[in-house]
């Protein structure tokens, strides 16, 4: 038989513990940065196609990639592609930026994904652009 002292001690750790396991459980879930996993660029008259593969995982709308965006090797943005709904069962995904411009003599590009938690991962994927 427990004393109320024991109780209340034995209740607190209970929930002291479901908390730590909370928080342990949504920091892992948001500490995962999105990846660009592939880029394939085309170029069609003067305009470019991006094809971008992500992986990230989704949770739902409280957490998802809802961007990509090209940057010029000075880090200054080209174009950037809207996500516009989570892909939980999707994993990894590609979606395409079309009729981009770049400017003239840009030999290469970096893509880099956005989380609607995380914000911009910290690594970016260079792409070498064939003349």
């Amino acid at each position: 038989m427990l004393f109320p002292a024991e109780w209340v001690i034995l209740r607190a750790m209970k929930q002291i513990s479901l908390i730590l396991s909370a928080l342990a459980l949504a920091s892992a879930a948001s500490a995962h940065e999105p990846k660009v996993l592939d880029v394939k660029v085309e170029k069609s008259g003067m305009a470019w196609r991006v094809d971008v593969t992500v992986e990230h995982p989704d949770s739902g709308w409280e957490h998802y990639v809802d961007g990509w965006e090209v940057l010029d090797n000075a880090g200054n943005r080209l174009g950037y592609r809207i996500l516009h709904h989570p892909h939980v069962n999707e994993q990894p995904f590609t979606r395409s930026l079309t009729n981009l411009s770049l400017p003239d003599g840009t030999r290469e590009i970096f893509v880099r994904p956005h989380c609607s938690v995380d914000g911009w991962a910290g690594d970016t994927l260079r792409v070498t652009l064939e003349p």
